[in-house]
C-alpha cells in the first residue's frame, strides 16, 4: 500500500493528477464535437497557432493565459473568415497556423529568452503545474462543460448538419463564434498540460473511443468525458513508476486502450453477423 500511495506524497504530483483529470475530461467532451464535425485539423492547427499568441505574450509580458486566448480566438475567427471566402477550409488552416506559428519561432530567436518556456509548450509540463494553473483549468473546464450544457441542442444540431441547423432557424453564426471561443480557451488551458504536440490526441482518441462504444451522442460525451479524465489519471500515475514523461504515458495508453476497443468492438461484430447467418441458416 504505501508503494502504491507512494506518488501521492508529493504535492506537484497531486496537483498534476487533478489538471490532467480536468483537461482529459474537458477534452473528452469537447473531442465529440470536434470529431464529430471533422474538426481535428482545425483543433491541431489552432493548437500550432496559439504558439504565437504564447510567445508574443511572454514578448509583451502579458498574462498567458489572455494573451494566447485572444490570439487563440482570432486565429480561429480569421480560419472561418477565409473559409468564406472561396478558400478551402485545410488551406485557410495551413495559412493561419504556419503564419502564427512562424511569428512564434521568429520572435524566439530574436529574443532567445523562451527556450525552456517554448520546450513546455511543444512537449508539455503537467508535473510543473502551479496552484494557479489548477484554479484556471478548474474554472474554464466549469464554464465550458456548462455552456455545453445550457446550449447542448443548438450546438448538437450545428454540429451535425450546419446547413439545415440554419434553415431550422438555428443561429449558425453565432454558434461559429461560440464554439472557436470554447475551442480556444480549451486549447490555452491544456497548452502547458500535454504541449502542442499531444493535445490533440487527448481531443480525439478519447471521442474516438466513445465513437465505437455508442452511436448516441449524449452516451458518447459520457464515454468521451469519462475515459478522457480515467485515462489522464492511470497514464500519469504510471508514469511515476515507469519514469516517462507524463504527457506521453498518456498518449501511449489511450491509444493502447483504443486498439482494444477496436478489437473488441469488431470481435463483437463479427459474433453478431455469424449469429444472424446461423439464424437465417
Amino acid at each position: 500500500m504505501d508503494l502504491l500511495l507512494r506518488p501521492f506524497q508529493y504535492e506537484f504530483f497531486s496537483r498534476a493528477l487533478l489538471v490532467a483529470m480536468l483537461a482529459g475530461l474537458l477534452c473528452g467532451v469537447m473531442g465529440v464535437y470536434i470529431t464529430t464535425r471533422r474538426m481535428s485539423y482545425i483543433a491541431h492547427g489552432l493548437s500550432h497557432a496559439i504558439l504565437g499568441g504564447a510567445v508574443l505574450s511572454y514578448v509583451l509580458q502579458l498574462n498567458f493565459y489572455i494573451g494566447a486566448g485572444i490570439w487563440g480566438f482570432i486565429s480561429a475567427l480569421v480560419i472561418q473568415f477565409l473559409t468564406g471566402r472561396k478558400i478551402y477550409a485545410d488551406a485557410a488552416i495551413g495559412i493561419v497556423t504556419t503564419a502564427s506559428f512562424a511569428l512564434g519561432i521568429a520572435i524566439i530567436s530574436t529574443y532567445r529568452q523562451f527556450t525552456k518556456s517554448f520546450e513546455a509548450a511543444l512537449f508539455g509540463n503537467v508535473l510543473g503545474v502551479t496552484p494557479n494553473d489548477v484554479w484556471v483549468v478548474t474554472c474554464v473546464t466549469v464554464v465550458l462543460l456548462a455552456l455545453v450544457f445550457i446550449f447542448y441542442r443548438p450546438l448538437l444540431f450545428w454540429s451535425f448538419d450546419r446547413d439545415v441547423a440554419k434553415v431550422h432557424g438555428v443561429p449558425v453564426l453565432a454558434m461559429d463564434i461560440l464554439f472557436a471561443l470554447m475551442l480556444a480557451a480549451m486549447l490555452v488551458t491544456t497548452l502547458q498540460i500535454l504541449g502542442v504536440t499531444l493535445i490533440i490526441s487527448a481531443i480525439i482518441i478519447p471521442a474516438s473511443i466513445a465513437r465505437l462504444l455508442s452511436d448516441r451522442f449524449g452516451m458518447m460525451m459520457i464515454y468521451a468525458a469519462g475515459l478522457g479524465a480515467g485515462i489522464s489519471f492511470v497514464g500519469i500515475y504510471l508514469s511515476y513508476y515507469f519514469d516517462v514523461a507524463s504527457g506521453a504515458s498518456v498518449v501511449l495508453l489511450s491509444t493502447l486502450v483504443f486498439g482494444i476497443v477496436l478489437l473488441w468492438t469488431n470481435f463483437k461484430q463479427r459474433r453478431k453477423r455469424r449469429a444472424v447467418d446461423s439464424h437465417l441458416l
